[in-house]
């Protein structure tokens, strides 16, 4: 376990990644190629860490109950019957991000006389999406979920699952016998270390099992 970041149980998922990935950056020395985790981590600046160095995000999509707009393999949206919508100008999102302006493919870059029965186009403006336009975003809708490689990064996310388990279990994590939160972030601390150190601990014994003394003889 690399980082540890503790905070009462109301908090979401996805503050804790932040610090985490922050300390755990720090503690490695270098960037990680690729990351995993589960589907409360869907957030496209957790994908932003890993697609400017060739890696990926092995996360579940989370349509966090909005559907996700349709979209070509390029990312670029599909307006309701289909058709490649019209990019028209980028502007930055009050959520910190770079948007992309679509509008419907008939009426712009101009009409072309085809009509749509969809309720936008009677109005006479047309389906408009502003999309995140941001890279880790892109790779978020985009990424094939069903690749060997995806598919090889998030099946390592079972240790996470094997630490939460033994955390659970022997530390009694779910339900704290302290009464503070000092005293839950210290027996938080205190559960990580002794899970490093079984891990050291095991590391250490197969190691001497694979590497035998050999007796030297003068």
């Amino acid at each position: 376990m690399l980082a540890e970041y503790t905070q009462p149980f109301n908090e979401n998922d996805i503050t804790y990644f932040v610090p985490l990935y922050t300390q755990t950056v720090a503690h490695l020395g270098f960037f990680p190629t690729h990351i995993t985790a589960d589907a409360a981590f869907d957030a496209w600046y957790v994908y932003q860490t890993c697609v400017f160095r060739g890696g990926i995000a092995a996360i579940p999509l989370n349509s966090h109950g909005h559907p996700e707009s349709v979209r070509a393999t390029d990312g670029v949206p599909l307006c309701p019957i289909g058709l490649r919508m019209h990019p028209t100008y980028q502007f930055s999102h009050t959520y910190g991000y770079r948007a992309q302006r679509f509008r419907c493919p008939l009426l712009f870059p101009q009409a072309n006389g085809q009509s749509c029965e969809h309720e936008q186009f009677k109005k006479g403006k047309g389906c408009v999406k502003d999309l995140n336009w941001e890279a880790g975003a892109q790779m978020r809708v985009t990424l094939d979920r069903a690749s060997p490689l995806y598919q090889a990064v998030y099946r390592q996310r079972t240790s996470t699952e094997r630490a939460n388990s033994h955390a659970k279990k022997q530390f009694l994590l779910d339900h704290p016998l302290v009464r503070n939160f000092s005293s839950v972030r210290h027996l938080n601390t205190f559960t990580c270390i002794l899970i490093n150190l079984k891990a050291l601990q095991r590391a250490q014994s197969i190691n001497a099992s694979l590497l035998p003394t050999i007796p030297l003889r003068n």
